[in-house]
């Protein structure tokens, strides 16, 4: 069986998000690596994985507070790069955990 999006980039993908899906709303922080985080904000961006999840982020600037990653040009929004790929990839996430405009 493979996981959505094909692939080793698929994969990594799934056990992030899937792994994320379960610490935030137990209040558990996890620290994903961020040369991982920076492949995963990279394949959901420019790598077009939103698109999976009916996300937009075209007209966007996502900028992660935590790491050396930022995409695109508009209204910004600001939060880790944990946070902002669940939140491309359509997950709700506790009040006050990203700032600007949501996706």
């Amino acid at each position: 069986m493979a996981a959505p999006g094909g692939g080793a980039h698929g994969a990594l993908n799934h056990v992030v998000i899937h792994g994320l899906d379960v610490t935030v709303p137990l209040g558990t922080r996890r620290r994903v690596p961020g040369e991982t985080l920076g492949i995963l904000l990279d394949d959901l961006t420019a790598g077009g994985g939103h698109a999976h999840f009916g996300v937009a982020v075209e007209g966007r600037l996502l900028r992660a507070t935590d790491l050396d990653w930022s995409y695109g040009s508009g209204p910004e929004l600001r939060g880790s790069g944990e946070d902002l790929a669940l939140a491309m990839c359509g997950r709700r996430l506790p009040a006050g955990r990203l700032e600007g405009e949501p996706l």
